[in-house]
């Protein structure tokens, strides 16, 4: 089993509106996949269907190897989830509404429920009612609930949402954990780019429903790579100069009068010299590095994601 979670033109309309758009989704085994947009863009729209709390109008899904309509509900107990706003008894305490979930799951282990507080740091918290948490110490303990039966995969719907940034750093690095020492593999949503930088092995950009890119954090970070622009008349024949004398085929064409490129840097003089002698205009040259941020912009439009 090469992905524990694949999805086939997977799509969900409501009325005339489309939330998800053809998705075709891939998350490999023991990796974490980040689906990154903005709010609205369909992330918890997917992550729904995948834990068949709403039905797809088209496109399938599988998980574990196995097509969801094939396996029915038999494979939802190694899943662990949180989707929105966990959702608790509010006259009951954290240990109290564990109790509940574990004697409907099972245990796996004789500590679940302290193991899963304590992970959370809400272990000091026994007396207080769910109705008295802040919404950072609700997250928590949905957290809590979403790992205590320790599931091979965890679906987690913007997990950092009203965490303090101590909370941020103690979830990621339990995240990084749960996936590099356990093998467990987790598919996780967030608008905030920064946050998925330090924990995605794999990203999926979507917006407005529709999967823009999927590609690793590697490949990402050559879009924020040291390049030199060039200015030119013609981009195409620039682009043959590259590849015909120089054997470069490391550049970007960004639009039709410029070209960015990203391998020897220090020849930018003898290119430019080369580029004139092949009667191709050039009316600047500039060094620059790229920005993540800048390359979403690109993708999604507009003020980008974060």
């Amino acid at each position: 089993m090469k992905y524990v979670i694949e999805t086939e033109n997977l799509t969900k309309k409501y009325d005339t509106r489309i939330a998800a758009d053809n998705l075709n989704i891939h998350v490999p085994k023991g990796k974490i996949y980040a689906l990154l947009g903005r709010n609205g863009a369909g992330k918890t729209t997917t992550m729904k269907m995948l834990l068949n709390l709403i039905r797809p109008t088209s496109g399938s899904l599988s998980l574990f190897g196995e097509n969801l309509s094939a396996c029915g509900r038999k494979n939802y107990h190694r899943i662990g989830s949180i989707i929105e706003t966990p959702a608790f008894y509010e006259n009951l305490t954290a240990k109290e509404n564990l109790e509940i979930l574990a004697r409907l799951r099972g245990r796996h282990r004789k500590d679940t429920i302290s193991h899963a507080l304590a992970v959370v740091s809400l272990d000091k918290e026994e007396k207080k009612l769910f109705r008295e948490y802040s919404l950072g110490m609700k997250q928590r303990l949905g957290l809590a609930a979403a790992i205590m039966h320790e599931p091979e995969l965890l679906i987690l719907d913007e997990p950092m949402n009203s965490l303090d940034p101590v909370g941020i750093h103690e979830t990621r690095n339990y995240l990084l954990h749960l996936c590099r020492e356990k093998g467990t593999t987790i598919f996780i949503s967030s608008h905030v780019l920064s946050e998925i930088e330090q924990l995605a092995d794999v990203i999926g950009v979507i917006n407005n429903g529709k999967l823009l890119e999927e590609t690793n954090l590697q490949e990402l970070y050559k879009h924020s790579r040291r390049y030199a622009e060039f200015q030119v008349s013609d981009v195409n024949r620039a682009a043959l100069v590259l590849e015909r004398q120089y054997h470069i085929s490391d550049y970007a064409i960004i639009d039709k009068g410029r070209l960015r490129l990203y391998d020897k840097l220090d020849s930018r003089a003898d290119i430019n010299g080369s580029f004139v002698k092949e009667g191709i205009a050039v009316s600047n040259i500039s060094i620059g590095a790229g920005k993540l941020e800048d390359y979403f912009t690109e993708l999604v439009g507009g003020d980008g994601i974060g």
